[in-house]
C-alpha cells in the first residue's frame, strides 16, 4: 500500500484548508454567538449557508465525495478521506457547505448506482445541485434495528403502486423543510430468504400519509435537519419509485455503507484532531500549582496518547479506503467494521481528555467540546453499534 497522497488530493486539501480558514471558522463563530443568545434555529440551515455553498461551488469544492467526474470530483475513497477529515473539524457546517453531508451523500450514492434515469432526473440532480435535501428511513422504534431481519415496516405492491406502512425514527434530516424525499427500507416479501426480504423505495415527504411526528435530540442537542420520528400511514407511491428491484434492499444497503463509513470515521478523526489542538492550547495558557497545565505529567501523557491513537486510527481508515478502492466493499468488510469501532472510540477518548483540561468550560457550550462528545458517542450506535461490528470481526477471525 502506498501511503502518499496523490497530487490531486493534495491540491484539494490545500484549497479546502483555505476555505475553512477564510469562511467556515468565521461562520462558525457567528453562528455560535447566535446559539449562545438563543436565537439560532438548530434545525434549519443558518442564513450563511447559501453563501458558503456558493463560494464552495465556485472554488470547485463541491460533491467531493462522489467518484464520478460527471457529477462529482472523481476522487477515490483514499483521495477523499483526508478531505472528510478536514471537514470534520467543523462537522455541523463544512460538510453541508460542500454538499458532502450525511445522509445526502449516501442517498446520492444509492441513486447514482441504482437509480433509473427518471429517478436521477427528479431526485439525484436536485440533490447534487444542493437544491434539496433528503433522509433515510431504516431504524424502527419497536425493534432492535441492529439486526435488519427485525424490520417490520412494509412495502406492499398494489397494482401500479406500492403502499408504505410503518414507523421509522432517527431519520436524520427529515425535520427540515428542505428534506423533500426519503429512501425508505421496508419488507416486500416476509417469506423470502433474509437478505431478499427488503426493498428501498423513494417516498416524497409531501406524499399523503407521511407524518413527521417529532425531532429526537441527541444528549440534549438538536442537530441540523433533526433526527425525526416519521410515521407512514398507508402512503401510496408509484411502483416506478422502487430502487433497483424488489428484494434488493439488503444489497443496496451494503453498497451504500462501505464508503459512507469512510466518510463518518474520517470526520471523527477530524473531531479528534480539533479536540487535541484545543487541549494543547488550553494546557499551555492556564497555570495551576506553580506551572502551566502543559507541564503536568498526566496532561503530557494525554497529549502523547492522543497523538498515538489518532495516527493509528487514521492509518486504519486509510487502509480500509484503499481496500475499497482496489478490491471493493466486500474485501474491506472487516476493515470497515474495525474503523467504525476504532474511530469514534478514539475521538471520544481525546475529546474527553480535552474536556478535562478545559475544566468547567469543557462541559459548557462555551466550546464545541461537549457537542463533539455527544456526536461521537452517538456514532458508536449509528450505522450499526460497536458490538455488531466486533461480532462481524470475531466471526471472521473464528472462520479463519
Amino acid at each position: 500500500m502506498n501511503f502518499s497522497h496523490t497530487q490531486r488530493s493534495l491540491e484539494y486539501q490545500e484549497q479546502l484548508l483555505t476555505f475553512m480558514d477564510e469562511f467556515i471558522y468565521p461562520a462558525e463563530a457567528v453562528i455560535h454567538e447566535r446559539q449562545m443568545a438563543g436565537i439560532e434555529d438548530p434545525v434549519e440551515a443558518p442564513p450563511e449557508m447559501a453563501e458558503l455553498k456558493r463560494i464552495a461551488r465556485e472554488r470547485g469544492l463541491w460533491n467531493l465525495f462522489l467518484p464520478d467526474d460527471e457529477y462529482g470530483a472523481g476522487l477515490s475513497n483514499t483521495e477523499y478521506a483526508p478531505l472528510a477529515e478536514i471537514m470534520g473539524h467543523v462537522i455541523e457546517i463544512a460538510p453541508e457547505a460542500t454538499n458532502c453531508s450525511a445522509p445526502d451523500t449516501g442517498n446520492m450514492e444509492v441513486l447514482h448506482m441504482f437509480g433509473t434515469p427518471e429517478q436521477k432526473e427528479r431526485w439525484l440532480i436536485p440533490l447534487l445541485e444542493g437544491e434539496i435535501r433528503s433522509n433515510f428511513g431504516m431504524t424502527e422504534p419497536a425493534v432492535a434495528s441492529s439486526d435488519p431481519r427485525n424490520l417490520e415496516a412494509s412495502v406492499v405492491r398494489d397494482g401500479d403502486d406500492y403502499i408504505i406502512s410503518g414507523t421509522k425514527w432517527w431519520s436524520t434530516g427529515a425535520i427540515s423543510k428542505d428534506s423533500k424525499v426519503s429512501i425508505f427500507m421496508g419488507v416486500t416479501d416476509p417469506d423470502a430468504p433474509p437478505k431478499s426480504r427488503y426493498s428501498m423505495i423513494l417516498v416524497p415527504m409531501d406524499a399523503e400519509g407521511v407524518e413527521v411526528v417529532r425531532d429526537l435530540p441527541v444528549f440534549g442537542y438538536n442537530h441540523r435537519g433533526g433526527h425525526a420520528e416519521v410515521t407512514y400511514h398507508d402512503v401510496r407511491v408509484p411502483a416506478s419509485n422502487m430502487i433497483a428491484e424488489a428484494g434488493d434492499g439488503y444489497m443496496i444497503a451494503q453498497a451504500r455503507l462501505g464508503p459512507g463509513r469512510i466518510h463518518h470515521t474520517m470526520r471523527a478523526i477530524g473531531q479528534a484532531e480539533r479536540a487535541l489542538s484545543m487541549m494543547i492550547e488550553r494546557a499551555k495558557s492556564r497555570t495551576a500549582f506553580g506551572s502551566t497545565i502543559a507541564d503536568k505529567g498526566v496532561v503530557q501523557d494525554w497529549i502523547a496518547e492522543s497523538r498515538l491513537r489518532i495516527d493509528q486510527a487514521r492509518l486504519l481508515v486509510l487502509r480500509a479506503a484503499w481496500l475499497i478502492d482496489t478490491e471493493g466493499n466486500r474485501a474491506a468488510r472487516q476493515e470497515v467494521s474495525a474503523i467504525k469501532v476504532v474511530a469514534p472510540r478514539t475521538a471520544i477518548w481525546v475529546i474527553d481528555k480535552a474536556i478535562q483540561v478545559h475544566g468547567g468550560m469543557g462541559v459548557s457550550n462555551d466550546t464545541p467540546l461537549a457537542g463533539m462528545w455527544a456526536n461521537m458517542r452517538t456514532l458508536q450506535l449509528a450505522d450499526g453499534p460497536d458490538e455488531v461490528h466486533k461480532m462481524v470481526i470475531a466471526r471472521r477471525e473464528l472462520r479463519r
